[in-house]
């Protein structure tokens, strides 16, 4: 999400790219649900750049019109009902299981963590996606193809959306309808506590990551508290809604 929300875009259709993929993935079975359902996202994703970055719609009409798409798209594979596979035992090696006391996910966690900062600190795409979000006329204005920035990035946010769906599977032990659905919003405020602007062009992994470790406690300070679901997604909306007038008042100035 960081990386779409540092070109000052936005992408609603993280809920169902984490179910589908999920499901998708687990229905297949074996080692090769790891790349289809790694494909099943970075497909999703370059739509949503292609929608967003050659057809100009605003990001957050097509990603939220591409999220309910693959939510019919999913009732119609399942038929409306649970699926009935359940995920193979990688992903949940890889989601539960441990070595020598260290979760595996920690390690997912860290390559996926290494792959992001590599991309936003040593690679051209990476530096081309904080200069869009500061000025994309500028930038294309240079002789960059700034449409091409914005599908990367909209395929690695899909991308890591599948490796969020398949762990997420392991760690139920199956793949579900609306699996995603709770951490969409919760994903935006990581990204926005951390310190990422909203409207786009600053911030840093490592201010994300603290960010999603603030989350994790205030939702675990709300279970404590008893806090229903509804208070916890008014708290999120809020944190957005605060730190987007924050940036908007910044950027007048």
């Amino acid at each position: 999400m960081m990386l779409v929300i540092l070109l000052g875009h936005i992408d609603l259709s993280l809920p169902w790219v984490i179910a589908a993929s999920a499901m998708l993935a687990t229905a297949l079975g074996g080692w090769m649900a790891l790349p289809y359902g790694l494909c099943i996202g970075a497909f999703v994703g370059l739509l949503n750049g292609l929608g967003v970055a050659y057809l100009r719609v605003p990001s957050m009409i097509f990603t939220l019109g591409m999220n309910t798409v693959l939510k019919g798209l999913m009732v119609v594979f399942t038929g409306g009902f649970a699926p009935r596979s359940e995920a193979p035992h990688w992903m949940e090696v890889l989601a539960v299981g441990d070595t020598f006391g260290i979760p595996h996910s920690l390690f997912a966690w860290m390559a996926v963590g290494a792959v992001a900062v590599l991309i936003l600190t040593r690679t051209p795409l990476g530096r081309y996606i904080y200069a869009v979000g500061n000025q994309e006329q500028a930038v294309f204005l240079s002789g960059v193809r700034t449409q091409w920035v914005i599908v990367g990035a909209f395929v690695l946010c899909g991308t890591f959306a599948a490796v969020t769906g398949m762990m997420l599977a392991g760690f139920s032990h199956k793949a579900y309808q609306a699996m995603g659905d709770e951490y969409l919003m919760p994903a935006i405020a990581a990204v926005v506590i951390g310190g990422t602007n909203i409207l786009g062009g600053r911030g840093t992994y490592m201010g994300t990551v603290l960010g999603t470790v603030t989350i994790v406690l205030l939702s675990s300070m709300l279970s404590v508290m008893q806090m229903p679901e509804a208070g916890r997604q008014i708290i999120y909306g809020t944190v957005i809604i605060g730190m987007l007038l924050v940036y908007g008042r910044q950027e007048e100035h």
